[in-house]
């Protein structure tokens, strides 16, 4: 076990120092592109015009024979591309794989400047993190960065979920930590076919109302996912790390999309994968707190004076921790509308309005 003063020293010699404070950007969808597929290619600089993450996926979307074009792809997006204020992520082949060695030789010493985060899938617990970071650092003095690559890693086995404490702890690059799906439910063992969202196979019943068992039951579907995610999400609020729901494949189901994507935004996810163009909306309007919420935040923040003691606002009662909690949603809201003013007028007329 490394002493805590040892933390946040390099693994390597001439490796920048670790971070000591993950940088909150936004980040409500994270949008996955095959870097080697031509015409996706050619979209990159419109899509970063228009997302908080852009992906180069090298992974399990990409087929065995194309690795290497979707790597060699990456780094000449990476290259000719100014992405702005949009992040650039990839997510490198399992470290089972025969490739990730090579994705990550070659990504941190050739666009090793224009990454931000190198998102690691099948995650089973600290050490591969630790494996990851060692190996970081000595590319990263290779390349001459001085500026440390962070490390996200993927929750989809039941090993990783049984030990997603250690993990989010593991490194200081620890960035965040993104929900996995349907591998996981290949490593539970569990019987669904679905990437992500919901299954009507799972549900509650009413009690029967007389001796008939079957007649006036209604049922009501439940969320397969609700355990794994709150655990993600207490695990990264715990070490300071932040929390995303994965992938949902129904791309033609946008309902369902938008109420997976808002019950993990509830439970404290920060944002989620978008597979297509059409998630990135829904994204950004599911991730991004609404003017009216915003507006009643800002309310009960300035009515509470120094946040002590207790008041009623319109028959409703707040305290401290209704400060705490309104301030969780005021500071989302100033860190997403310093980067959209569309968001921001949106923000202010509201405030205006509850205020008037």
């Amino acid at each position: 076990m490394r002493s805590p003063k040892d933390f946040f020293a390099p693994l390597a010699v001439g490796a920048p120092q670790p971070p000591r404070q993950i940088p909150v950007r936004p980040s409500r969808m994270i949008h996955f592109f095959d870097p080697g597929n031509e015409k996706m290619a050619a979209k990159v600089p419109d899509l970063a015009k228009k997302t908080d993450v852009l992906l180069g996926n090298l992974e399990d979307a990409v087929r065995a024979d194309r690795k290497e074009a979707a790597r060699a792809g990456l780094v000449s997006i990476a290259k000719a591309t100014d992405f702005g204020r949009t992040q650039l992520w990839t997510r490198v082949n399992s470290l089972d794989s025969p490739w990730v060695l090579d994705d990550l030789i070659t990504l941190v010493t050739e666009i090793g400047d224009k990454l931000d985060v190198i998102m690691v899938p099948k995650v089973e617990g600290a050490q591969d993190i630790h494996y990851v970071d060692r190996l970081l650092a000595q590319l990263e003095a290779r390349a001459g960065l001085t500026e440390p690559l962070l490390v996200h890693a993927i929750l989809e086995t039941a090993s990783g979920v049984a030990n997603v404490e250690e993990i989010a702890g593991a490194s200081p690059r620890m960035q965040g930590i993104s929900l996995g799906p349907a591998d996981l439910a290949a490593s539970r063992r569990m019987k669904t076919t679905r990437v992500g969202g919901g299954h009507p196979g799972y549900l509650v019943r009413t009690d029967p109302v007389g001796e008939d068992l079957t007649e006036g039951r209604s049922t009501y579907q439940q969320d397969l996912w609700h355990y794994t995610v709150a655990r993600m999400v207490d695990a990264c609020a715990m070490n300071g790390i932040l929390p995303y729901y994965g992938p949902f494949g129904d791309i033609r189901d946008v309902v369902a999309c938008e109420d997976q994507f808002r019950n993990a935004f509830l439970l404290g996810c920060v944002g989620a994968w978008s597979l297509h163009p059409v998630q990135i909306d829904i994204a950004k309007k599911v991730f991004s707190p609404s003017p009216a919420d915003v507006a009643w935040a800002r309310r009960v923040i300035a009515e509470m004076g120094d946040g002590t003691g207790a008041v009623m606002i319109d028959g409703k009662m707040q305290d401290d921790a209704s400060v705490k909690q309104c301030r969780v949603v005021v500071e989302l809201a100033d860190e997403l509308a310093a980067t959209d003013p569309e968001l921001a007028a949106a923000y202010d007329a509201a405030t205006k309005e509850i205020q008037s």
